[in-house]
């Protein structure tokens, strides 16, 4: 979902979420150093078609390795507001079936992990220039992101959905969504390039954080919200008055990226992912991460 958000190569390309993951979301971390860090040389400014320059990581050479594989740590880039996938519960810690992913590679490779959250725009754009070893944030993957990212296999499917306020209820089906109805999306996500692309939406409001999105359906400034489905879960039971419309909108699958050209790094996480999914244990992941 969570979380479809794309960073083009050469020259303005525009961008309009995860898994996953959000997910996803009802917390929030604040900026750690390392996060003010990365903002500094990687967020992308918010706009209502997000457009960025990113010439110069499209011309980097494919040689060129992330900040992390010099040293003894793993830098994973994400935006922790996609739960169950990454999210936080004490305001800084970020957990999450993507954490639990990343500390079984990093065990792999003999490294430290090193989380650095920030938007989702910038975590893709990270990889990109080489500041992050990967990004996993719930990133579907589609034609555009492969030209300037390489993915590993797909490890989680989700469903996009539909939430709305229970008591406005402007939309009261999936099959109801039109081009008038005014639809809130975390910015770059496969929902924004659905509702840009497919549904034609003239009224879309993107967000950077999906709390922002459940704040503004909560006081009735959109008309409902289209996310993944397990972070619209957890969004839901944190607000109860909040509601998820039965059917899906279409489905969606999960990828972690990496640095365009990075073959060795794309093969060590497709061997821990592929052993992972072998044995059942991302699904026991995400069953930890959505009982709590």
């Amino acid at each position: 979902m969570k979380k479809f958000a794309a960073v083009f190569l050469a020259g303005a390309m525009i961008c309009s979420l995860a898994a996953c993951g959000g997910d996803k979301k009802e917390t929030e971390a604040p900026e750690t150093k390392a996060t003010e860090a990365a903002k500094e040389d990687t967020e992308a400014p918010e706009t209502d078609a997000k457009v960025e320059d990113t010439t110069a990581a499209g011309t980097e050479s494919a040689e060129t390795k992330a900040e992390g594989e010099n040293s003894g740590k793993l830098i994973m880039a994400t935006e922790a507001g996609f739960a169950p996938y990454e999210y936080t519960e004490d305001g800084s810690t970020v957990i999450g079936v993507d954490v639990d992913i990343a500390n079984e590679i990093a065990k792999a490779m003999g490294k430290e992990l090193e989380i650095q959250n920030m938007d989702f725009d910038s975590a893709l754009l990270a990889v990109q220039q080489g500041k992050a070893d990967f990004a996993a944030a719930g990133i579907s993957v589609s034609p555009d992101r492969e030209k300037v990212m390489d993915f590993s296999v797909e490890y989680a499917t989700s469903r996009q959905v539909v939430v709305v306020n229970k008591a406005a209820k402007r939309v009261d089906s999936v099959d109801a969504l039109t081009a008038d109805t005014v639809v809130g999306v975390q910015g770059g996500t496969v929902a924004d390039f659905y509702c840009q692309d497919d549904l034609g939406t003239k009224d879309l409001k993107q967000y950077k954080k999906f709390m922002e999105a459940a704040m503004d359906l909560k006081n009735d400034r959109i008309d409902c919200v289209i996310m993944d489905a397990l972070p619209a879960e957890e969004m839901v039971k944190a607000n109860d008055d909040l509601e998820i419309l039965e059917g899906e909108v279409f489905t969606d699958k999960y990828a972690i990226a990496v640095q365009k050209g990075n073959a060795e790094m794309l093969e060590q996480i497709n061997e821990v992912l592929q052993k992972l999914l072998d044995e059942g244990k991302i699904e026991e992941f995400t069953i930890n991460h959505t009982t709590k």
